[in-house]
């Protein structure tokens, strides 16, 4: 073989060879670009998906809950992907919402920065601190124990001026925008900050003139909450409580009779239900109960602040059974409309 022939066939080995490493090369940048931004879970454009990363969570655990809530198409890119950025080395708690379309390189980037989807946080109708832990701990990262625990602490709820009896009150019911891996006391951070928000010097000079303390304001109110529904009732019957407060007269309220009991389904208290020994039975007791008997929501607590001023002192459920009262400033007409009241339960078979 000539030289020259010899240079030609190495030229064209090269040229070659030269060919196959661009095309092997194109295969693996149209792999790599494949892997990084195809869509590679099958979300429901009309759904959101979150994945919610506890921080025990391994990066199998992840692969799991994807597999699971997302419909990941492509497990071994996600994982390959996940190798290269380094994301399976390192996982961060949090709760991460995944879009229809979304690849492999969207996901481990928003995974990776951490960038969380809030959760709107909400409680409302909460009777027991017991409820109100529950509640919480479903709809975040901290579970119900954390929440209770804390609620029960008397050293800890120093620094908010409460104790186990009025911690509830920290909690002003509405909905707020949270982390999902917030803890047990930067959840009560948060709260404390929302509730100085709430309790506007205006809200404060209100409830120094009746007079009452924050805490106190909230336990007068849940004891109008649970009294009654109706919101125009609800001043009024703040002021009879009031009135009662300042006169020295137990409130009788049987909403607190019923807390007192646990029993919350009770229709007619019987004069069995006033003998309970606690202090949550205004029957027995003068003055407010030691806490709240549910979270007091804002409409409840504004209406003590702005409590009617009147010289009831009495009052009985209407006997329409609409959620109104009627009220009495003598005994005499107190019985008259009680005896109403208790005819309409009789003839109900309310017992």
């Amino acid at each position: 073989m000539t030289k020259k022939k010899s240079k030609k066939k190495s030229s064209q080995l090269l040229s070659k060879t030269l060919k196959w490493i661009l095309v092997g090369g194109a295969l693996v940048v149209v792999y790599c670009a494949y892997i990084l931004f195809a869509p590679n879970f099958s979300v429901p454009n009309d759904e959101k998906t979150y994945l919610h990363i506890t921080e025990n969570s391994t990066f199998d655990d992840v692969i799991s809950q994807l597999e699971k809530e997302a419909n990941i198409v492509n497990t071994l890119s996600f994982r390959q992907v996940s190798a290269v950025l380094q994301y399976n080395k390192r996982i961060r708690p949090g709760r991460y919402e995944i879009t229809p379309g979304m690849n492999n390189f969207q996901l481990i980037r928003l995974l990776r920065s951490g960038r969380q989807t809030p959760v709107k946080l909400t409680f409302n109708n909460i009777r027991t601190k017991e409820q109100l832990a529950g509640r919480l701990g479903k709809q975040l990262m901290a579970d119900s124990l954390s929440i209770i625990t804390l609620l029960n602490d008397s050293n800890f709820l120093l620094q908010y001026n409460l104790n186990p009896n009025t911690s509830v009150s920290l909690f002003i019911p509405d909905t707020y925008e949270v982390f999902w891996n917030i803890d047990a006391q930067k959840l009560f951070e948060r709260m404390d900050k929302e509730y100085n928000k709430f309790w506007t010097d205006e809200r404060k000079a209100k409830a120094a003139a009746i007079p009452l303390t924050l805490a106190e304001v909230s336990t007068l109110a849940s004891i109008v909450e649970e009294e009654t529904n109706n919101k125009t009732d609800r001043p009024m019957v703040a002021g009879l409580y009031i009135n009662r407060l300042k006169m020295g007269m137990p409130l009788q309220a049987d909403p607190t009779v019923k807390f007192s009991l646990g029993d919350f389904s009770i229709k007619r208290i019987l004069r069995g239900h006033l003998q309970t020994d606690s202090p949550y039975n205004t029957y027995k007791i003068i003055g407010l109960p030691p806490g709240p008997i549910r979270v007091a929501t804002p409409a409840g607590i504004d209406a003590v602040l702005n409590y009617a001023h009147h010289n009831y002192i009495y009052m009985c459920a209407s006997e329409k059974l609409n959620g109104e009262h009627k009220f009495a400033v003598t005994w005499q007409e107190h019985l008259k409309n009680a005896k109403s009241y208790r005819q309409t339960l009789n003839e109900m078979n309310i017992h």
